[in-house]
């Protein structure tokens, strides 16, 4: 599903979007594992600002939030399980360890100030992202499924976190992850129709079923 750009905003996010989209191609290929890792780490951080900056808001202003706080903190934690999960799948290098550093930061300080200026702007950067992930999954699915990828089993922080099956593989674990996406999707466009002051769209894809309790030792 894609979200058709309506104004320059919209357009700024897509395109922004697309040009990200283009250097995790050129740089991470077919390596879909390792482009989780560096990707997952800069998805949980939008949730965290949004939250964080809508929380100061309703404060500021003695408002109610309408469930917003409580949904994007729940992204940005179900975005680091997502990372927690790909970093037993592939173990992350130092070299990439060092641009995750590096791309979180600028990340973290660029969205900050975007949400700032345009909360709308950066939840339709939330909800292009989204739908590229879902493009990216469904292509690791592809490599899983025609054998140019190895079908592992599925590590157990997914296994409790997803309530998987003891006998799942990483191609559930993928499954799972990319319904968490297309979410995620949803829900920003969502958020940013609202904020334009149009209707968000009511179809929203399913949420798959979390664990209560996170347990990393699980």
């Amino acid at each position: 599903m894609h979200h058709k750009a309506r104004g320059f905003g919209d357009r700024l996010a897509y395109g922004f979007t697309k040009t990200l989209r283009f250097c995790a191609d050129t740089f991470f290929a077919k390596r879909y594992g390792h482009r989780a890792i560096v990707l997952e780490t800069v998805a949980a951080v939008p949730g965290m600002v949004g939250a964080t900056l809508t929380h100061l808001r309703c404060l500021r202003n003695m408002c109610d939030d309408q469930g917003w706080i409580r949904t994007l903190m729940e992204e940005a934690e179900n975005e680091r399980m997502h990372l927690m999960t790909f970093i037993e799948v592939a173990k992350p290098t130092l070299f990439e360890r060092c641009v995750i550093l590096g791309v979180q930061w600028v990340f973290y300080l660029a969205f900050f100030a975007l949400y700032l200026v345009s909360a709308r702007t950066a939840h339709r950067v939330v909800g292009y992202f989204e739908e590229e992930a879902v493009i990216s999954y469904t292509h690791f699915l592809a490599e899983l499924d025609e054998g140019r990828a190895a079908n592992v089993a599925a590590p157990a922080i997914a296994r409790h976190y997803w309530k998987l099956p003891d006998d799942a593989t990483l191609r559930d674990v993928v499954l799972v992850v990319r319904a968490d996406e297309a979410h995620h999707r949803d829900v920003n466009h969502g958020f940013a129709d609202v904020l334009a002051g149009r209707p968000a769209a009511t179809a929203t894809a399913p949420y798959p079923e979390h664990a209560d309790e996170i347990r990393l030792a699980a």
